[in-house]
């Protein structure tokens, strides 16, 4: 059965996020998380520690597609966990799994992993399985089965593949991927009582039965704008694309302006073809009366100390060009980000030096990123471990149920393993990207760090916090 069930998490995939529907900002809501009670526990707290070389290991897989073919399975664990002896590291090896624990007549725990198996996005489907893979051979908890069906990122093949995982015993469900497929998949999870963590960032499908584990761009603005004020740049200026995400990067900086006494700040909206653009940000930066001024031998000062501007890719690297050009650079006009900025391609854009954004530290997924390259032979996308840490916090929830007999009890037992209080734990979790948890209004919420793009990487500026304890700064 084990080995049927390794086989089939090899030829599915897994799936990552979408956003759409930003009107509100949901971060100032009263059902937010506030200070938890203790750090994150060690998720597979009571094991015993060991090394990969310790004697009492007879086999340690490296190969997780070799391993399945051949039938393999006993594996030293990683636990899911910053290593005590170095928080830059989140795995610290682990006791493997004693099979003779379990009953055998206990029926594995199921969970689903609803992804795009096929159309455009099935390349970045299979590197997100794969990460998903990874966490089975980390956790090593054989009671456990990934059920995984294809979405086609289409709302009624999503629909349909819900329907199909639960009636094969789903007890959870991971994904689905783009906004559409969980909406279209939300309902039939509520309908039958299933839980599922969505690796969507649209916030406004969070709640009942739905939790959102996609990057959110309201904590990544309050973050690293705070930060910004605190080292002196109170004129903050927004050039925000007119769309949803625009229209939540402004909502979220709203908050924290007026929480922080600022001012209103100026916003320009933009939308259309370069030349739109362009003419916009003349505008904003004042740029003619600042050149009219000069020639008359006199200086206007700068509008800003820092342009927050929600925009990747080829856009953020346009938009950046154009502050440059009108005598904004980076030196003296800070550019402030969010995650979409977690991105080394952007890093390379020199107009772009010194800039600071907000996202989980790069520092702590280098191990996952690294063993995924040496066993898929390419580099992983930045949403493979939404894959990984939800599947991992898959696991060691029910090898929490496990420990306390949980998977015994058919009804009510098996019902409370993937219950809103076990995933929504307010000391959090850690996984490959930092502390994270689930706030009561199925929001995630995550420890960010800060970085600064210099000389074509990200280095962090301002580390991550370790635990929910103290006050968040978003």
């Amino acid at each position: 059965m084990l080995k049927k069930i390794l086989f089939l998490s090899v030829i599915v995939l897994v799936g990552a996020c979408n956003a759409t529907g930003y009107s509100m900002n949901p971060w100032t809501n009263t059902t937010g998380g506030g200070a938890a009670a203790a750090p994150p526990k060690p998720l597979t707290e009571g094991t015993e520690a060991a090394t990969a070389h310790d004697a009492k290991y007879s086999h340690v897989i490296t190969d997780p597609n070799a391993a399945m073919q051949n039938g393999e399975f006993d594996v030293a664990g990683l636990e899911f966990t910053p290593d005590a002896q170095n928080n830059q590291n989140p795995y610290a090896q682990q006791q493997p799994y004693n099979n003779q624990m379990m009953d055998a007549s206990v029926k594995p725990v199921k969970v689903a992993i609803l992804v795009p198996l096929s159309g455009p996005n099935k390349d970045l489907g299979q590197a997100l399985l794969q990460a998903s893979q990874m966490a089975m051979f980390d956790m090593n908890f054989p009671a456990f089965e990934i059920m995984p069906r294809d979405t086609a990122a289409d709302p009624e093949t999503a629909r349909k593949a819900t329907e199909s995982v639960i009636n094969d015993g789903a007890e959870l469900i991971l994904g689905p991927l783009f906004a559409g497929s969980v909406r279209a998949a939300k309902p039939v999870a509520s309908r039958h009582n299933v839980n599922m963590i969505a690796f969507s960032t649209d916030w406004s499908l969070a709640g009942g039965n739905t939790y959102i584990m996609g990057f959110l761009p309201f904590a990544q603005v309050q973050r690293v704008s705070e930060y910004a004020v605190r080292n002196n740049l109170s004129r903050i200026g927004i050039l925000a694309p007119n769309t949803d995400y625009g229209n939540a990067v402004i909502s979220a900086y709203g908050s924290m302006s007026q929480r922080a006494g600022l001012p209103r700040p100026e916003i320009a909206r933009f939308s259309g073809d370069d030349n739109a653009i362009s003419e916009t940000i003349r505008r904003f930066t004042n740029y003619d009366q600042r050149s009219a001024a000069a020639k008359e031998g006199q200086v206007i000062p700068l509008p800003f100390d820092a342009i927050l501007m929600p925009a990747g890719g080829d856009q953020a690297r346009s938009i950046s060009n154009l502050l440059s050009l009108y005598d904004m650079d980076a030196k003296s006009v800070k550019r402030l980000g969010t995650g979409l900025w977690d991105d080394t391609g952007l890093a390379s854009e020199k107009s772009m030096n010194y800039s600071w954004f907000a996202a989980p530290s790069p520092d702590l997924r280098k191990d996952f990123e690294s063993r995924f390259r040496q066993l898929y032979g390419y580099s992983a996308p930045r949403l493979a471990t939404l894959a990984y840490d939800a599947t991992a916090l898959a696991i060691v929830l029910a090898r929490k149920g496990q420990q306390e007999g949980l998977l015994q009890n058919a009804s009510y037992g098996r019902a409370s393993i993937f219950s809103h209080n076990q995933i929504s734990n307010p000391n959090g979790f850690s996984g490959v990207d930092g502390i994270f948890r689930f706030r009561p209004d199925s929001l995630v919420e995550r420890g960010l760090a800060v970085l600064e793009i210099r000389d074509g990487s990200a280095r962090v500026i301002d580390p991550a916090p370790t635990t929910f304890q103290r006050s968040s700064h978003y």
